[in-house]
């Protein structure tokens, strides 16, 4: 009894001979602009048919043979082997659709029959790029693979068999043809239509790993996440040659499975006739292989219902998107949703379940590394008119998490962190970091979570870990065994996965000693190195830390001195370049304008604008303001180094009369120079200058010194002296103690013009810095001279009696 037959839901001959008229005639819509613009005849008069003929003939000699149809062109570098992927936009198919009579569209109905039915059109739509896939027009040469070569022999011998069966030449048995998969040096894939912002449809939009169902399967679906583990490129075996060793006939096997069973007896005719089992052996050469790569994407954290656990997909990356996707990055992947069944005991464990994977097809990244940005003119015009007015600096920290309020240094610390300094590779391979490491340690609710939060949106490369949740292994990396080739492999961690970006870790302080060790590696020489389940290698780990932490008891304990507080080693303390001490001290002016500014926030849903007027950027925007600030490598200069020297040698001076007094909690080191100098060509980043100049250096050393400055303003709270003129000598104090503004000349000397920028700068009127050096130079703290330019402290002369010569 034979089998009921049903008619086929699709004339697949009509719809491949509309697939090769496609390819043929579309064109882009920049040829159909050329061709109204060439029409116009914009260039000549009318009534000169001579001239513009022969204009005509120089523009087409101009603009070279290549043909305007942009699918013949892609097709055209497939031949001349300058390509190897052929990429078909179903925006462009639809647009042809349209071109179409209404009952020819409808009946042949080509975007929703991909998108329907995707694995079985990517041969048809290969059969149709086979037909009109123009000759080469130029012959291989010895600087092309071998594949070329035997390519090439190939379709030539089919052409010469396909004449021979069309003419019959003396009743010749035509030779067997190779098969379509061999002869193809191209992979097709489709990139799925672009969603419109209006579009209801739902399966336009990218889905999340759970809304992935069985009426997904074999449809062209876009899936969203991240990156979690990237496998190795191995060669995937497409069709297999064999030779026979009796008769010599070529033999081949297209694999269309993970799993196959190789030939062993010759199938050839002759063989056959004489019944002899000629054997076969491998001819790898004649064998076409693919590159493969194994993704596995997982669902992002806002895509996971409460309660639940995030989902993992598989994804199978062929030809020409291997390598395209690295870990950590997040991603729309289009591909067709396809079943694998389990094989071999597996299947008689698993009965009737099976695996699904994601037959990759188009991959579209969703935060750019800063190399790969690409800014738009007007944004350039943009940026150039803001960094004329001065005031960059200010606009783009106040835009980092604007509905915080206040902690506006440590904003600017966290912008510069973004930006970063510039790495120095040695000639004898030896390298300097370039990445700033900034800690952030204070009392609870000082909205440091937040902070990571937003640097991990804006940076395209941020990874957020919690001390807790995190283990060494889990920040380093893990040997795990590969489920497609067995072997052991190194899944990166938290640190690896953050290459060349962020990497934010909370509760710093509630990690392990043993776990926190790892990290000592990778903040200082940037690499991570494992030797363990017989891998011995070395990691990159280029990334910048930024770590929050709360007190040893919760909360900053004024009564014990500042290490005992912090309860972090001296060796790890030395390794940020910043660390900010941020206490929640009361205070009833600041407490109210902090209540106003949450209550807004809470109710708006928006931050307010910020007061005296003044631009707060998008996180977009403030990651292209970054990407083209690290475009630049600025330098240090003669000049600005020994400024540097002077400022290191009075740092170090201060933090000896800071441990006689013990209000010290970091040490200065060479490391802390070191912090200074990438501090500084971060901000000549952020000029867009070539430069480094002493003012970077100053502002540098005054974030450095308002580190530690809250430490200090809690002691002189209890003082309980807060007049204007206290608190511009505390400013001034404190940028002499930090050596920002000194001339070189001596310890207590500073240029009044830097000291009057800084103090009004930070909002204090002309009036109220004249009233208080009067008032301080009639007490006999500092003086001015050589003309009211410079202002000299009075040294007592016993501060630097501890200074032996044993330190300096």
């Amino acid at each position: 009894m034979a089998l009921l037959t049903h008619k086929a839901l699709a004339n697949y001959e009509e719809q491949q001979a509309a697939f090769e008229d496609f390819l043929r005639n579309f064109k882009s819509s920049t040829a159909e602009t050329e061709d109204a613009l060439d029409d116009l005849r914009l260039d000549g008069d009318s009534d000169e048919y001579d001239f513009m003929d022969a204009d005509d003939a120089a523009r087409e000699q101009r603009r070279g043979t290549r043909s305007k149809t942009k699918y013949m062109n892609v097709l055209q570098d497939v031949a001349e082997r300058t390509k190897s992927q052929v990429l078909i936009d179903l925006d462009d198919l639809e647009q042809y659709e349209r071109t179409l009579d209404e009952d020819t569209a409808l009946s042949m109905n080509l975007v929703h029959s991909v998108e329907k039915n995707a694995h079985h059109y990517i041969e048809i739509f290969s059969r149709a790029v086979d037909k009109v896939m123009p000759a080469p027009t130029k012959e291989p040469n010895f600087k092309d693979d071998v594949i070329d070569i035997i390519m090439t022999q190939r379709s030539k011998r089919n052409d010469n068999v396909r004449q021979q069966q069309e003419n019959n030449i003396d009743g010749a048995i035509p030779e067997s043809i190779f098969p379509p998969e061999l002869t193809r040096r191209y992979t097709l894939n489709f990139k799925p239509i672009t969603p419109s912002g209006s579009s209801s449809d739902k399966g336009n939009k990218a889905l999340a790993v759970r809304q992935v169902r069985g009426e997904h399967l074999g449809q062209l679906i876009t899936v969203r996440g991240i990156t979690t583990r990237v496998s190795d490129v191995k060669p995937a075996v497409l069709v297999n040659a064999y030779s026979c060793d009796r008769c010599g006939h070529e033999i081949f096997q297209p694999v269309t499975a993970k799993q196959f069973t190789p030939l062993v007896e010759c199938q050839s005719e002759d063989c056959v006739k004489n019944g002899a089992k000629g054997q076969l052996f491998l001819s790898t050469r004649a064998s076409k292989f693919l590159p493969f790569q194994e993704v596995k994407i997982q669902e992002m954290a806002d895509q996971v219902p409460v309660g639940h656990i995030p989902r993992q997909l598989t994804i199978h990356c062929h030809g020409a998107l291997a390598r395209q996707i690295n870990p950590g990055d997040v991603v729309d992947i289009a591909g067709i949703f396809l079943p694998t069944p389990y094989t071999g005991f597996k299947a008689i464990k698993a009965g009737l379940l099976t695996d699904t994977y994601l037959e990759a097809q188009y991959v579209n990244q969703h935060k750019k590394a800063y190399d790969n940005m690409v800014l738009a003119p007007t944004t350039i015009r943009r940026m150039t008119e803001l960094e004329q007015s001065g005031q960059l600096y200010e606009y783009l920290s106040r835009s980092i998490a604007p509905e915080i309020f206040g902690h506006l240094d440590v904003k600017k610390a966290l912008l510069l962190q973004l930006i970063g300094g510039v790495t120095k590779e040695m000639g004898d391979g030896m390298r300097i970091r370039g990445d700033i490491n900034v800690c952030l340690m204070g009392d609870p609710g000082v909205a440091k979570s937040q902070l990571l939060k937003y640097i991990t949106k804006v940076a395209p490369r941020g990874v957020y870990t919690t001390g807790r949740g995190s283990s060494g292994v889990g920040l380093t990396a893990a040997v795990m065994r590969d489920p497609v080739t067995d072997e052991m492999v190194l899944e990166g961690g938290a640190l690896v996965l953050a290459d060349n970006g962020t990497c934010c870790i909370d509760e710093f302080d509630k990690m392990d000693d043993s776990d926190r060790t790892a990290i000592h590696e990778v903040m200082e020489q940037q690499t991570i190195s494992i030797s363990k389940a017989g891998i011995t290698t070395t990691l990159n780990a280029r990334t910048a830390i930024l770590a929050a932490a709360n007190p040893l008891y919760g909360r900053y304990n004024p009564r014990i001195s500042p290490v005992e507080n912090i309860n972090l080693p001296a060796a790890l303390l030395s390794r940020f370049d910043i660390l900010f001490l941020i206490l929640d001290t009361p205070s009833r002016d600041a407490d109210e304008e902090l209540a106003r500014h949450v209550t807004f926030v809470h109710i708006n849903n928006k931050h307010p604008e910020p007061q005296g007027g003044g631009l707060i950027f998008t996180p977009n925007e403030v990651r292209q303001w970054v990407a083209r600030a690290r475009s630049f490598r600025p330098v240090v200069s003669k000049q600005v180094s020994d400024y540097l020297v002077g400022a290191y040698v009075r740092l170090r001076q201060q933090q000896k009369r800071d441990e006689a007094g013990k209000k010290t909690f970091t040490h200065t080191s060479p490391r802390t120079l070191l912090g200074i100098l990438r501090v500084s060509q971060a901000l000549a980043r952020l000029r867009f200058a070539e430069e480094v100049i002493t003012d970077d250096v100053d502002e540098a050393l005054r974030l450095i010194e308002v580190s530690k400055a809250s430490l200090y303003e809690d002691q002189r709270d209890r003082r309980g002296d807060q007049s204007a003129s206290s608190k511009i000598y505390n400013l001034i104090r404190g940028m002499r103690d930090s050596g920002a503004a000194a001339t070189g000349e001596g310890r207590g000397e500073m240029d009044m013009r830097r000291v009057r920028e800084r103090v009004l700068a930070k909002g204090f009127t002309v009036q109220q810095l004249e009233s208080c050096l009067e008032e301080y130079a009639d007490l006999d703290i500092w003086q001015t001279a050589a003309e009211g330019t410079r202002l000299v402290f009075i040294e007592t002369g016993d501060e630097d009696a501890d200074m032996g010569d044993e330190d300096f």
